[in-house]
């Protein structure tokens, strides 16, 4: 089951939340038990699970990709947000949660962000919900290797 969410980021380097989207899309799905599977199809964005009870986290990461990227280092592409792609490739572009109870099953202070380093655009995330087979053992295992457990 694959779904896509859209969303407009409001900046140009900035953390967007998005766990309530990504847990209305299981809930619509249906999808109780199983893995999510989140990419981030874009160059200059990437996707990140991180803290978001304290905004003060988004703005730490920011400034120390900042520090270790500056916008304004000396880099060889040409259109002038080398940065972004180097920051989008430190973060990652994809990422895998299991899904209990019709939800991403994170800790109690995660979320799941879409992290922009070239805005503000529009971008999707991708969305694959594979649910967890409710099949008894029995079919699973076969009956020569059930005898021996």
């Amino acid at each position: 089951m694959i779904e896509r969410i859209q969303v407009i980021t409001r900046g140009q380097e900035r953390l967007e939340e998005i766990t309530s989207r990504v847990n209305d899309i299981l809930r619509r799905l249906k999808v109780e038990a199983g893995v999510c599977h989140l990419y981030v199809p874009h160059t200059t964005a990437g996707i990140i699970v991180n803290e978001n009870a304290d905004p003060d986290v988004e703005r730490d990461i920011l400034e120390r990709l900042e520090a270790l990227v500056p916008r304004s280092g000396r880099y060889h592409h040409a259109e002038g947000n080398a940065h972004a792609h180097i920051k989008a490739s430190l973060v990652g572009h994809s990422l895998t949660i299991p899904i209990e109870g019709g939800k991403l099953a994170l800790g109690r202070w995660q979320g799941v962000f879409l992290a922009e380093f070239d805005g503000p655009r529009e971008r999707t995330v991708i969305v694959t919900a594979i649910p967890t087979a409710k099949v008894p053992t029995e079919e699973i295992i076969p009956e020569e290797f059930r005898r021996r457990l």
